[in-house]
């Protein structure tokens, strides 16, 4: 096959991963209409149709899907090797993409990563937060972060944090009047503020075990949220009961701006995990990442 017709199937390929021609033709330097002939040229040589076009999305064909899931993977391989080969300089360089949940960019990532960027100035560093549970190959991200017991088997996983608690509080105010829970089950005489789940759109259920019985609690109030920071900043205003990450709340909790409960109940679980491709190689960029990530007990 030509070089060009290589353009012309990476030019459809960016298509389709961008949902649009202008947006493709944004991220390859060209204009949408000479992005669209070479996808009509690519049609026309092959003979099929493998995009249909609307006035405002376009969509792949049975042809089209088949062509992008065979060779979209391969152009990946591509900018990988060529992108390990560059790193064979002296300094690490590039750019690294992660997805991450808003606590674990915070907590974690930041605090690590706004010391390493000091030291690698020609590494850029992206982290994209978001709750939902993406697709980091076809999505182009370097790397994502999840809790350790959520990351795919076919995946390369090195432990960022130590293992996590939860907390559940809410201010003294709060309890003017009421009772403290003592169980799990007390919960549903209390308002408390949930978390909406962004992958699946349902509520987060809260999870105890103190050893010898485990519970799940789906309670109900009056304040939903899909960020974890909001869910303290209602608890610290009195809106109700959080259940939160216990290192977000505890400067709070030692000020007695926020009180504990049912910490019987909240064992540790599974800390964050920095993940990638195996079959993948890691940039030079991506390896010093990972080394400034690790945790280490």
């Amino acid at each position: 096959m030509a070089v060009e017709s290589f353009s012309d199937v990476l030019g459809f390929v960016s298509v389709v991963r961008e949902g649009s021609f202008t947006r493709a033709a944004a991220t390859l330097g060209v204009t949408p209409s000479a992005l669209s002939h070479a996808v009509r040229a690519l049609e026309a040589r092959l003979g099929v149709r493998l995009v249909t076009r609307t006035t405002r999305s376009i969509a792949t064909t049975e042809a089209g899907e088949r062509l992008f899931n065979s060779v979209a993977p391969r152009f990946d391989d591509i900018d990988a090797e060529v992108a390990a080969v560059k790193d064979l300089s002296e300094k690490p360089v590039g750019s690294i993409r992660i997805t991450s949940a808003e606590h674990a960019a915070s907590s974690v990532l930041w605090p690590k990563l706004s010391r390493f960027t000091l030291e690698y100035p020609d590494i850029n560093v992206e982290i994209s937060v978001d709750y939902t549970m993406v697709d980091i190959v076809s999505q182009r991200f370097d790397a994502g972060v999840r809790l350790g017991d959520q990351v795919g088997q076919d995946m390369i996983a090195v432990r960022i944090s130590p293992d996590l608690r939860i907390a559940v509080v809410a201010t003294p105010a709060y309890f003017a009047g009421k009772s403290r829970p003592v169980t799990p089950e007390d919960l549903a005489q209390h308002s408390c503020i949930n978390l909406r789940l962004a992958t699946h759109g349902g509520l987060l259920p809260w999870d105890f075990d103190n050893g010898a019985r485990e519970i799940k609690i789906r309670p109900t109030g009056q304040w939903v949220f899909n960020n974890s920071m909001y869910i303290v900043r209602a608890a610290l205003a009195d809106a109700g009961v959080a259940f939160v990450p216990e290192n977000m709340v505890l400067e709070h909790i030692s000020a007695g701006r926020l009180v504990r409960m049912l910490d019987d109940w909240c064992k540790p679980y599974p800390g964050y995990y920095l993940y990638y491709p195996s079959r993948r190689q890691s940039s030079r960029a991506l390896a010093v990442v990972i080394d400034a990530l690790r945790h280490r007990d």
